[in-house]
């Protein structure tokens, strides 16, 4: 039994991470690797990343399956995108800084984060 429940999981995030690449375009091992880059962990909890652990901003566990990215932008992968690389274009004076997110980074940070259900 514990092999099944097992097998399920791994099944799950085996098709989340490829969800996750079709729908951003991104590579979600390079994804993770960004967000250490950028430093997102000093602000965010971001699972499955080391060291992310900050309390500033919103934890990302879960955030594949939230209805709004910053509490208004539809939770679409082009937002997501755009949030990552311009937070302050579109939403002036929150607390994300512009952090110079390459485009390439962008979509590989969106499809990592896509994989937290």
């Amino acid at each position: 039994m514990v092999l099944l429940v097992g097998g399920c999981k791994q099944a799950a995030e085996q098709d989340a991470k490829q969800t996750a690449v079709a729908i951003t375009g991104g590579d979600v091992e390079r994804g993770k690797a960004a967000l250490q880059h950028y430093g997102c962990g000093g602000c965010h909890v971001i699972p499955g990343v080391p060291g992310a652990t900050g309390q500033v901003g919103p934890s990302m566990a879960g955030i594949a399956l939230r209805t709004y990215l910053a509490g208004r932008l539809p939770n679409a992968p082009e937002n997501m995108v755009r949030w990552v690389q311009h937070p302050q274009a579109v939403e002036p004076g929150n607390a994300m800084p512009e952090l110079g997110v390459k485009d390439g980074d962008a979509r590989d940070i969106a499809a990592y984060l896509y994989t937290l259900r």
